[in-house]
């Protein structure tokens, strides 16, 4: 019976006060939608920006490197062992750029269950023959239908079918600012030199665009077999594997145990691109800080307004306690009140921000450096509205606490006797 009546006394309490209820829970509305869209604004943004380049990035990439040779002359003359030795100008070890046993290694990287899929890869140094100029640039060949499956290569092809790369020899995607500066058009024919002096002629199949302005402009792709006629070098040549992990977090530590298990260079996702996981994490702590500001207002406004309620309602609170109300329930009364505000207001910011981000989501992004995308990005994880609604009855229960504990406290007899 006792909590019908404090229901019935907050209701009426909050109706006494409808246009100071209205601005606290408007301010509440407003902070909860601000911190939804604005997260769910820049989480979008995070991930097509990290998607740029960790969709095109392996998890792990295995590769020869050119280094200097760990074992000098001088280490197999024993008359200097255990001296310190102080060797300059190191030139690189004599080892070729291929992987030896490439299919053997693939072959066991597709029995690891902690593999989802494998990628070989060919790179070679070109010029792209332009008249009497040549622009320098790299082709890589590759394999389509893995490219596709594992690194959504399908989504940056501009005006053409990626796919006739592995039906139609002598093919080409050209990056589109190589096609920009030699003026190539869809089924043109272009030359190109490798570095031994071979010129080839290849057929364009359409135009590839990676959002990385400085990788369109000397990057193409062809086929595994179309580079390896390239190079000259027979159809088992790889110079890298690009390994997609069922994790991406464990990418260092297998990088360590396929470098140990093949004596072949690796290197993992985490290291090759720290400066874009860094911008992110960057950017999601800005976000958080901002809409929690927010919600932190929206609290001290409610604050103030429980504190003045009080003040003005000194004479109800006397009665009430006075009737046989006791301090906690006048208490509940006034946590009830802030409370009702907090998950109303928090409740209609879910429904605002919802609205906020669908209407971000319809503005028109057009972009040149970022392929594919026609709105701006927007991420609708539930986990920003749970935290929203969350942290906003949160903070309107710690900001009732403070006047609620005072209300309780008040003497009945003193309020009456000053009357």
């Amino acid at each position: 019976m006792k909590t019908r009546h404090i229901l019935e006394i907050a209701r009426a309490l909050l109706m006494a006060r409808a246009k100071q209820t209205l601005v606290a829970a408007i301010g509440v509305t407003f902070s909860v939608a601000f911190f939804i869209s604005l997260l769910g604004f820049m989480e979008g943004l995070n991930s097509l920006l990290d998607g740029l380049v960790l969709n095109r990035t392996p998890h792990v990439r295995l590769y020869n490197d050119l280094q200097p040779s760990a074992i000098q002359p001088i280490d197999l003359d024993s008359t200097y062992k255990g001296y310190h030795r102080f060797v300059r100008s190191l030139k690189p070890s004599n080892s070729r750029k291929e992987i030896y046993n490439a299919d053997r290694i693939i072959q066991k990287l597709n029995s690891d269950p902690k593999v989802f899929g494998v990628a070989p890869k060919v790179s070679a140094q070109v010029f792209y023959n332009l008249g009497n100029v040549e622009l320098n640039g790299i082709i890589h060949g590759i394999d389509a239908n893995e490219e596709a499956r594992l690194f959504n290569f399908q989504n940056y092809v501009l005006d053409g079918y990626f796919m006739e790369l592995e039906t139609r020899p002598n093919t080409i995607l050209l990056g589109s600012g190589v096609a920009k500066k030699i003026l190539a058009k869809k089924g043109d024919l272009i030359q190109v030199t490798t570095i031994k002096g071979e010129k080839f002629a290849l057929k364009v199949l359409g135009f590839f665009q990676s959002g990385m302005v400085e990788f369109d402009k000397t990057q193409s792709y062809v086929s595994l077999a179309t580079c390896q006629k390239l190079l000259g070098v027979p159809n088992n040549y790889i110079t890298d594997i690009q390994v997609k992990l069922v994790e991406m977090d464990q990418a260092p530590a297998l990088a360590k145990e396929y470098e140990a298990l093949f004596g072949i260079n690796t290197e993992d996702i985490q290291t090759a691109n720290a400066q874009f996981e860094t911008g992110s994490s960057a950017r999601t702590i800005i976000s958080f800080s901002v809409g929690i500001v927010l919600l932190l207002v929206a609290g001290f406004g409610i604050y103030n307004i429980l504190n003045m309620m009080i003040y003005e309602k000194m004479d109800t609170i006397a009665i009430l306690k006075a009737t046989g109300f006791s301090g906690s329930d006048v208490k509940k009364i006034f946590m009830t009140i802030s409370l009702s505000i907090g998950l109303a207001g928090a409740l209609a910011g879910a429904l605002l921000g919802l609205f906020f981000s669908i209407l971000i989501d319809n503005i028109p992004f057009d972009s040149m450096a970022v392929p594919g995308v026609d709105t701006y990005p927007v991420d609708y994880g539930l986990q920003y509205y749970t935290i929203a609604i969350l942290f906003a009855v949160a903070t309107t229960f710690l900001a009732s606490w403070f006047p609620s504990q005072k209300a309780s406290l008040v003497d009945p007899v003193e309020i009456i006797r000053g009357k």
